[in-house]
């Protein structure tokens, strides 16, 4: 394997511990990255609101991969590429999101949307993000400008049920997959953070096998399918570790950074 040459990063669950805190350690990790010349960027299920905070911090100069790699911004959140969920199957995700009764929300790119502001999972989303939503009565104005749509629950085995039917319901017009237990994303198709991956690549003309990405949840299996290196977090399920090359320590204990100590010091050894 060529020495790694680009880092791609999940955000929650690797990047952040679990009260989403930046390390000290991982900070660090990232300007060690710049100052060995290894590219670095972070791509998430996050709306890209949700991103800006970790910009400077980390020193990104490189665009970043909001709602699963499915938009491309700028680090200034200027959108480079952006698609989105097609109209028909927002409305019909809508409906799959009610049949099963999780909360329900709308990402445009730069807008929160919920109907409740009681749901169970919003103090965990505005704390994440650093924004607040916006209160809305109807989604139906805005499907067309939709970025994310997202049903989240307390019932795990629920949300896997609903998963499952939200895929058969959508087919190739949309992307669903869980960000987190208790999110299901749905994104629009043919997008993913591999795609976010492979782009940054050709961007910077890095071949795949010289990329390297660190994640946790199912919707990071699409990025290290493409990657040379694939690092999967100590807290990752059984069957996301099963997908990655190599397994580091949990995002509680360092995980991040102790994978790019890992990387830094393989580059070392030519």
């Amino acid at each position: 394997m060529p020495p790694i040459a680009l880092v791609v990063s999940d955000v929650d669950g690797t990047l952040l511990t679990r009260d989403k805190t930046l390390t000290d350690r991982a900070r660090d990790a990232a300007r060690r990255l710049h100052e060995a010349g290894t590219a670095f960027t972070i791509t998430s299920s996050r709306p890209a609101i949700g991103m800006r905070f970790l910009v400077e911090p980390l020193q990104i100069s490189l665009p970043v991969g909001p709602f699963n790699g499915s938009s491309i911004v700028d680090p200034d959140m200027t959108p480079v590429e952006q698609t989105l969920i097609p109209t028909r199957a927002a409305q019909r995700a809508l409906e799959v999101l009610n049949q099963f009764g999780v909360d329900i929300w709308l990402f445009t790119n730069d807008t929160w949307l919920t109907r409740n502001p009681d749901g169970d999972y919003v103090p965990n989303e505005k704390r994440a993000i650093r924004a607040d939503p916006t209160i809305i009565e109807d989604f139906s104005p805005y499907l067309s400008n939709a970025c994310k749509i997202v049903g989240s629950s307390r019932d795990f085995e629920l949300l896997v049920r609903c998963e499952g039917a939200m895929r058969e319901a959508l087919g190739d017009q949309a992307l669903a997959v869980r960000s987190q237990s208790y999110y299901l994303d749905i994104t629009p198709p043919g997008r993913d953070k591999g795609t976010f991956v492979t782009a940054t690549a050709k961007r910077l003309g890095i071949p795949l096998a010289a990329v390297a990405t660190i994640g946790d949840m199912h919707n990071d299996v699409a990025m290290f399918k493409v990657s040379g290196l694939s690092i999967a977090m100590g807290n990752a399920s059984d069957e996301v570790k099963g997908y990655a090359k190599e397994v580091t320590t949990s995002n509680e204990d360092e995980g991040f950074a102790n994978a790019i100590d890992a990387i830094l010091s393989q580059n070392a050894k030519g």
